[in-house]
């Protein structure tokens, strides 16, 4: 099993060429980030190459304070634009694996075909190495996020039918709203394109809460998925302190 050190949580403290190199020294197969958008491009891409990590992806911003994303908002698709047109620049400029498609906080049958339009924009403009995401988040952290299930994801990637746009199941959202996470993952196989994860419900290391992160991983391992998973999780300290298990769930 291989791991991906999510450096929007892990490592903060440092620059992110800085949190590259710590990732590369605690043991981690690849790298991903959040919005590296203030880190010159140059900087990021020297530190890759010098630690040999992938970048698995990175998201598009978030738009104003208390937004979490902008491409389902309706009257906005000029900014959303923007914004992917932002992620996948950095993206080929660091080449990154993928850019997170981040939906924003919306409802509704506008929203939704506001978020497919932007998305067939997305996919037009992105080279074809490079996958596009969507990605649930649970209404506890994010109220009011226009993606909030599996379900509705699914929807949104049959209606679409696009190569190159695929589902980002993170572990820690589904198992809080959800639930029956290994279940889910197994039914949604043929559209993930990356599986991130956290302890449930405090989004800690995987070695604690209520969710059996050896039994999960060995599940993902039995369906033939070899792509490094996403730690993205909050170490509640210093980063290294948290990372016992990543040597014992390995």
């Amino acid at each position: 099993m291989q791991f991906s050190a999510n450096l929007g949580f892990l490592w903060t403290g440092l620059s992110l060429p800085g949190a590259i190199r710590a990732a590369k020294t605690a043991g981690f197969d690849a790298v991903e980030c959040h919005w590296p958008f203030e880190t010159p491009p140059e900087e990021v891409k020297a530190a890759l190459e010098e630690t040999g990590l992938p970048m698995l992806g990175l998201n598009t911003i978030r738009g104003n304070p208390g937004e979490s994303g902008l491409c389902a908002l309706p009257a906005r698709q000029a900014e959303a634009r923007a914004a992917i047109d932002q992620a996948i620049d950095y993206a080929i400029s660091i080449e990154a694996q993928a850019v997170h498609v981040m939906a924003g906080i919306a409802e509704g049958p506008e929203a939704h075909a506001v978020f497919l339009e932007n998305l067939r924009y997305a996919r037009r403009n992105c080279p074809t190495g490079i996958m596009l995401l969507i990605e649930p988040l649970n209404r506890h952290d994010v109220p009011g996020y226009f993606l909030r299930t599996t379900d509705q994801a699914a929807s949104v990637l049959t209606e679409l039918d696009m190569p190159g746009i695929k589902l980002m199941f993170d572990c820690y959202h589904v198992g809080r709203t959800e639930g029956d996470v290994v279940t889910r993952l197994k039914a949604l196989a043929p559209m993930l394109g990356h599986i991130q994860f956290a302890a449930v419900p405090d989004r800690g290391p995987p070695d604690q809460g209520e969710l059996n992160y050896r039994f999960v991983f060995a599940e993902i391992a039995a369906m033939g998925w070899s792509r490094p998973l996403g730690a993205e999780y909050k170490p509640g300290g210093a980063t290294d302190d948290s990372l016992g298990w990543l040597r014992s769930l390995r």
